[in-house]
């Protein structure tokens, strides 16, 4: 990940202790401003998914709607894991209201899925 360096001033909530400086970044990116688009660009292992899930769980505990949310990914499997983690680190933040974020998430699934889904909601 390449973004700019981190504002000294800037004081991360306890839940994103675990990430990195660049990570951090990434999940506040746009904080109390209209976000531009960010472009995350790390190898195997680097906690790119890790960041993703984290920045879900941060937007929502900013008072995003997470039925607002869209979130894909390649497998079936790596969508489910990334639904789990975001509850998990909501949950972190949130308590037992972290349970309706992971409901909530209507838009959570692969590229396939979510074409699929998109079709069958517009199709005429």
């Amino acid at each position: 990940m390449n973004i700019a360096a981190p504002d000294s001033s800037f004081e991360a909530p306890a839940y994103l202790a675990r990430l990195n400086d660049e990570q951090r970044l990434a999940v506040v990116h746009g904080d109390g401003k209209v976000a531009t688009p960010l472009l995350v660009i790390a190898g195997a292992g680097s906690g790119k998914t890790n960041t993703l899930a984290h920045r879900v769980a941060h937007l929502v505990v900013k008072g995003a709607d997470p039925r607002r949310i869209l979130l894909m990914t390649f497998s079936r499997r790596a969508a489910s894991e990334m639904a789990k983690r975001v509850e998990r680190i909501a949950g972190e933040v949130l308590g037992r209201d972290a349970a309706i974020i992971a409901d909530a998430l209507a838009w959570a699934g692969t590229f396939h899925g979510i074409g699929a889904r998109l079709l069958r909601d517009y199709a005429e």
